[in-house]
């Protein structure tokens, strides 16, 4: 599969990398912020930051999602606002993370930090199918909490 991207700033390239694998292993790719200066949040403060870069899925069978970075999540509180961004196949404007600061303390984004990372996956799109009754399974309607501690 062909993922193109494309630079909306000229730091993309340049002074910040295109998004690439890190290793062969690796299931997404880092997100940069693509600011001119630093942006700071305070405690409980969100932010929108651009990433300089536009993408373009090669199918409706194919979705970008947008993910936190552990490290920034575990060690420093900064996390995705939405939880997980969805890009889907057909948008083509820049791709902005919102960030939200959970700590007690400020944090400050510097330009070119990595700041969330970006995973193509399959999407299936189901037909709907609206029904009266559900195929019953041992768990039934059995919701939060309701298969153990």
């Amino acid at each position: 599969m062909e993922l193109k991207i494309k630079a909306v700033s000229p730091k993309i390239g340049r002074e910040i990398p295109v998004p690439h694998f890190a290793t062969a292993g690796a299931a997404a790719m880092d997100l940069r912020a693509c600011v001119d200066e630093p942006v700071t949040l305070a405690p409980g403060q969100r932010t929108l930051v651009p990433t300089g870069i536009a993408i373009a899925l090669p199918d409706a069978e194919h979705v970008a999602l947008v993910f936190a970075r552990s490290g920034l999540g575990i060690k420093k509180g900064v996390c995705l606002s939405n939880g997980v961004g969805v890009i889907d196949s057909d948008y083509r404007g820049e791709i902005g993370v919102g960030l939200v600061n959970l700590s007690d303390e400020t944090y400050t984004v510097q330009p070119g930090d990595r700041i969330a990372q970006l995973m193509v996956v399959p999407v299936v799109q189901p037909t709907v199918v609206l029904a009266e009754e559900l195929d019953e399974t041992d768990r039934g309607s059995g919701g939060f909490g309701s298969t153990g501690r």
